[in-house]
């Protein structure tokens, strides 16, 4: 395949703004990350002009190879002012959720035990800057109630809920879409005799992933989901180093790691990176 004068150009921009964004990795992250949205950016505006002048009948004698060559060149340079200026906003959006992506982690609920959360890669998407703090807001009070019967403090479980619930964006939901309100992944094993919801999920074993179907419980409200998780922690011996450690964020994400709550090896940095966002919301 043949290689116009305008792909070279934007081969050669491509290489020196890579190395250019790698110097500024190492000296300044954030201008790093603005950059890279705006070479995305103009990637983005040059593709959608060079679309366009694709669905644009060509005829006469403006439709040549050497006119295709200069209205190639053209489009590219046109994309690069745009997106050096005010671009179209898709830049400022895409620093904008590069820079907020490790407040908090997607996940689906899977099962080791009664519970096990299994982390999915974080994608951006469209970014709601208040959704985290309207779900600490919402359910600081059901946690203010399971901290007064556990002693765990709030903030602690609010993150466990925000962590494995992809704050509020990925909850458990019945076949019929119904909401299971089902904070903390926790499975509907055999002793359990209330309402449950069937979804597939995925389970670890010995570090390979699986899709599977599995029962979890089902609550009529948050504030269950919180007592229900309290109740699990108070009585079950497993979690008893999980009571003993305080406020302490990173020996309580740890403690639940090795109690068996969870099959990511990495829950527990996960969970602590979580609850000190919490910590800043609530």
């Amino acid at each position: 395949m043949s290689t116009s004068a305008s792909d070279i150009g934007g081969l050669a921009l491509g290489a020196q703004s890579l190395d250019k964004l790698r110097l500024q990795a190492k000296q300044s992250p954030d201008q790093a990350i603005k950059g890279a949205a705006q070479q995305f950016e103009q990637v983005f505006l040059n593709m959608m002009l060079k679309s366009m002048r694709e669905a644009t009948p060509q005829e006469g004698m403006f439709d040549s190879e050497q006119t295709k060559m200069f209205t190639g060149m053209l489009d590219q340079q046109l994309a690069q002012s745009m997106s050096s200026g005010h671009g179209i906003g898709l830049a400022d959006v895409m620093a904008r959720q590069l820079s907020r992506s490790s407040l908090g982690a997607e996940i689906d609920p899977a099962a080791a035990g009664k519970a096990a959360p299994v982390t999915r890669t974080s994608i951006p998407s469209a970014y709601n800057e208040n959704f985290q703090q309207d779900f600490v807001r919402k359910l600081m009070p059901h946690a203010e109630q399971a901290s007064r019967a556990t002693g765990i403090p709030a903030q602690l479980m609010v993150g466990q809920a925000a962590l494995e619930s992809g704050w509020g964006r990925r909850e458990i939901k019945s076949a019929e879409g119904v909401n299971s309100h089902n904070l903390f992944g926790i499975k509907a094993g055999p002793g359990w005799n209330g309402k449950v919801a069937e979804v597939m999920t995925t389970e670890y074993h010995n570090g390979v992933a699986n899709k599977q179907v599995e029962k979890f419980r089902a609550y009529d409200s948050y504030a269950d989901s919180f007592k229900d998780y309290a109740d699990m922690l108070s009585s079950n011996p497993r979690y008893a180093d999980v009571l003993r450690q305080g406020n302490n964020a990173q020996g309580f994400a740890n403690a639940l790691q090795q109690a068996g709550y969870a099959t990511d090896p990495k829950y527990g940095d996960k969970l602590s990176s979580v609850i000190k966002s919490v910590n800043t919301l609530a």
